[in-house]
């Protein structure tokens, strides 16, 4: 039988992943520290930390790979055309983007960038619905979890 103490943790774990807010990792130590902590007590609250976990290491992995395709992809199309003149010639500084090719190079990076944006706002929501999930006492998969607990 499911109690209100199982519900009650973990809702915890899945809002412990803000505390990312409060320092830095800690949307991975924290759930990982409650996860740990009660995993034995219940197998619901088992599942909802495996769920929790695996979200926001998923979320990690996204994260790094858009920022791998769109950093170097953004500093090329930047750094490419500004004319860095010699150190005594500091008044002589010119950006100028001159073909479009560069300037894709520069929307796409904005465009991921607003994409990592939207990321982290529905990040946020799916915790928040997660929680609510937790603490009503059904079970809930977070959308494109890739499965590193099982």
């Amino acid at each position: 039988m499911l109690s209100n103490h199982h519900k009650n943790i973990a809702a915890v774990i899945h809002l412990s992943a803000l505390s990312k807010f409060i320092f830095p990792l800690g949307n991975f130590i924290m759930p990982l520290i409650f996860w740990t902590m009660n995993k034995d007590k219940s197998e619901f609250v088992d599942k909802h930390g495996k769920q929790a976990i695996n979200f926001q290491l998923s979320i990690l992995l996204y994260t790094f790979f858009i920022g791998a395709i769109t950093i170097p992809l953004f500093l090329f199309g930047v750094l490419n055309h500004i004319d860095f003149p010699e150190f005594w010639q500091a008044y002589d500084f010119n950006f100028h983007i001159s073909n479009q090719a560069s300037y894709n190079v520069i929307i796409f990076s904005i465009l991921a960038g607003l994409l990592v944006l939207a990321g982290f706002i529905l990040e946020i929501i799916f915790i928040i619905i997660a929680t609510s999930k937790a603490n009503q006492g059904e079970p809930y998969k977070y959308p494109l979890t890739i499965k590193f607990l099982k």
